[in-house]
């Protein structure tokens, strides 16, 4: 059993910078694809970036690409989200969720945008984007 806590979120401008972080508290997600998703009100669940177990595939949300950015440290057993020049629509509470394994068939960027791939959620944060 994992636990995932997600902590940095709050008010940002728009055009400025913020960083969210997802810690394993039992540090047993070493081995495990992680992924952000964020949810406004009304909607449904959102892929926003994932990262394999290694960190060195990364996949984003295309409303996200080329402003936000994936990371992971597994010393730390902790994954980031750093935000940059964050949109007004971009409000909304984010999650981050540790993958144990696909399962099915998938490939890419199918698996890790999936919810269904994902066995343990952090309690979300809420991010407010505005001026």
């Amino acid at each position: 059993q994992e636990r995932l806590v997600v902590s940095g979120g709050g008010l940002v401008q728009p055009g400025g910078s913020l960083r969210l972080s997802c810690a394993a508290v039992e540090r047993t997600t070493g081995n495990y694809a992680i992924g952000w998703f964020r949810q406004a009100r009304g909607t449904d669940r959102e892929f926003v970036a994932a990262i394999n177990w290694g960190g060195g595939v990364m996949y984003y949300g295309d409303s996200v690409k080329g402003r936000f950015t994936i990371s992971r440290d597994n010393v730390q057993h902790a994954v980031h989200l750093q935000k940059n020049r964050p949109k007004p629509e971009d409000k909304a509470v984010y999650f981050c969720a540790a993958s144990v394994g696909f399962r099915g068939r998938c490939s890419g960027i199918d698996c890790y945008e999936n919810v269904v791939h994902y066995t343990y959620w952090g309690q979300g944060t809420q991010v407010t984007v505005s001026s």
